[in-house]
This record gives C-alpha cells, sequence and structure tokens, in this order.
C-alpha cells in the first residue's frame, strides 16, 4: 500500500485560498500589507515542499504525481514569492506574471482530470484546478483592477472562497476515505 500526504496538502490550499480571498478584499489596498508575508509563507513551504517531495519520490499511483505534485510545487512557489514580496514592500506583478504559467499548468491539470476521470470525484477535483488555474491566469491583469476597483475585489474574493469550497469538500471527502482506507497501516518497522 502506497502512503500519501494529499490531504495535508489540501487542506493547505483550501487555506491558501481562503488567505488570499482576504488578502484581496483587505491587504491588497492596505497601506502596510506586511502581515500578510506570514501566512503566505507558511502555505507557501508547505506546500513547496510537500509538491517537491512528490515531484522527486511519486509516493501516488501514476499521473497523480504530475498532477498534484507539480501543481502543488508551483502554488507554493507563488505564496512564498508573494511573502517574499509582502515582506519587503515589493510590486506583486513579478510574482503575478509567474502565477499565469502557475495558472495555465492548472487549467490544464483540471481540464485532464476530468478527461481521465482521475480522483473520485474528476468534476469536482477538475473545476477546482480550472478555477484556481484561472486565478493565476487572471492575477496580472486584474492586480491594478484590485487596486483600484472594491467592486472587481469583491468579485474576485468571492470567486477565491468558491475555490476554497471546491477544495475543502474535496480535501473533507479524502481525508474521511483516507482515514478508513489507512485505518489498518503498519509501518514496515513495526513488521506485519
Amino acid at each position: 500500500m502506497f502512503v500519501d500526504y494529499l490531504t495535508l496538502l489540501m487542506i493547505n490550499l483550501a487555506a491558501g485560498t481562503a488567505l488570499l480571498a482576504y488578502f484581496v478584499l483587505k491587504g491588497i489596498t492596505a497601506e502596510d500589507s506586511k502581515p500578510f508575508a506570514a501566512g503566505f509563507t507558511i502555505v507557501g513551504l508547505i506546500a513547496f515542499l510537500g509538491g517537491a517531495h512528490m515531484v522527486i519520490n511519486w509516493p501516488l499511483p501514476g499521473s497523480y504525481n504530475i498532477g498534484f505534485g507539480e501543481s502543488t510545487v508551483l502554488f507554493g512557489a507563488v505564496f512564498l514569492g508573494a511573502a517574499l514580496a509582502l515582506a519587503k514592500g515589493w510590486d506583486l506583478l513579478p510574482v503575478a506574471i509567474y502565477a499565469f504559467f502557475a495558472g495555465v499548468e492548472a487549467l490544464l491539470v483540471g481540464l485532464r482530470i476530468i478527461d481521465l476521470g482521475l480522483t473520485k470525484n474528476p468534476l469536482v477535483s477538475g473545476i477546482g484546478f480550472i478555477l484556481a488555474g484561472l486565478g493565476g491566469i487572471a492575477a496580472a491583469p486584474g492586480l491594478s483592477f484590485l487596486k483600484k476597483s472594491g467592486t472587481f475585489r469583491y468579485i474576485a474574493a468571492a470567486v477565491l472562497i468558491l475555490i476554497t469550497i471546491f477544495w475543502a469538500f474535496t480535501f473533507y471527502n479524502t481525508l474521511w476515505g483516507h482515514l478508513e482506507s489507512f485505518s489498518s497501516w503498519v509501518p514496515l518497522t513495526m513488521g506485519n
């Protein structure tokens, strides 16, 4: 039996999109947005390290390692870049440009998850990836609108909350199933 940590990565993804929604509403126009750097760092580190481990070690069956691992590394890199930019008071545009390419990857992964019927709920998982991808794609062109328009900020935050709900639903179902399927698992060091 393989062992994975997708539930950790999924709750981190849900927390990250919720934090991003809050940042879009309150932080992007704040006089000092540095306090958001700590939260972005936490999300970024968990995603980057967990995704990198998945990409290198392939703990999941087949292409799940590509779809979830690579996407998680890119998600983590975007959050770490945003954390650094916020902590230093730098412009977020370079991070948003990188997020465009991470978004394209997430969009394609979402479409392919649906196409191949991957995961127990391919439509929900796929839509989560697609929405997250569209958010990344829209980050660079939308950055100036977020700073200028309260209406645009509320719409963007609502979309991010919707993405959070998709990831939280996927997390809940995965956690529920993993707790059952791994309940009798015994490490090799403890013998069989």
